[in-house]
């Protein structure tokens, strides 16, 4: 989180339509922050409309046959079902260009969905990284905070959120809490 790869992806996806080419942009239909669910957003209010999906398969619906799009961007991979897998594949075999944009591990410092085997089958990854809040240095972890403290290890994966929820930080100042079922209901 805060490296940018929502405004990345929209940089991407600003140039191709300036190239003229057919461009279809999703996202998962778990983020609604900043501009809604309708829009892709960074957190510097960089914005392009988009169309929420539940599940991978719906890009091809969307989209009919891949002679029909050029283009195909995908934000918060991370929140989508394996299908994402044989969706982008499947895109890429025919030609279209597919950027996916996702957060690769998750509070936890593990990966996160199947961000890892969708950089695996990629021909290009850019991995973008945020400034730790901590120390200043490179972070490549997501600190989720609980009351201004680090999240417990056995709370859910998924929690969409902001600077209100996360930290950026390097793998140094990272911390997971290993808070027991117990302490967890205190909170």
């Amino acid at each position: 989180m805060f490296s940018g790869k929502s405004e990345e992806l929209i940089r991407r996806v600003r140039r191709a339509l300036i190239a003229r080419h057919r461009v279809r942009v999703f996202k998962s239909h778990l983020d609604a922050r900043y501009e809604g669910i309708y829009r892709v957003s960074s957190h510097t209010g960089v914005a392009v409309d988009a169309v929420p999906i539940d599940r991978s398969e719906e890009i091809l619906r969307a989209i009919g046959e891949p002679e029909n799009v050029d283009v195909v961007a995908v934000d918060e991979t991370q929140f989508l079902d394996a299908g994402i897998l044989d969706v982008a594949t499947h895109l890429a075999d025919q030609g279209v260009r597919v950027i996916l944009a996702g957060t690769d591990t998750d509070f936890r410092g593990e990966p996160f969905g199947l961000m890892g085997p969708l950089m695996a089958i990629a021909e290009e990854v850019t991995k973008l990284q945020a400034i730790c809040v901590v120390c200043g240095d490179l972070a490549s972890r997501n600190q989720r905070l609980v009351d201004g403290k680090p999240a417990p290890w056995n709370m859910p994966v998924v929690l969409v959120g902001g600077s209100e929820s996360y930290e950026a930080r390097c793998r140094r100042c990272f911390q997971i809490s290993r808070l027991d079922e117990d302490q967890v209901a205190l909170l």
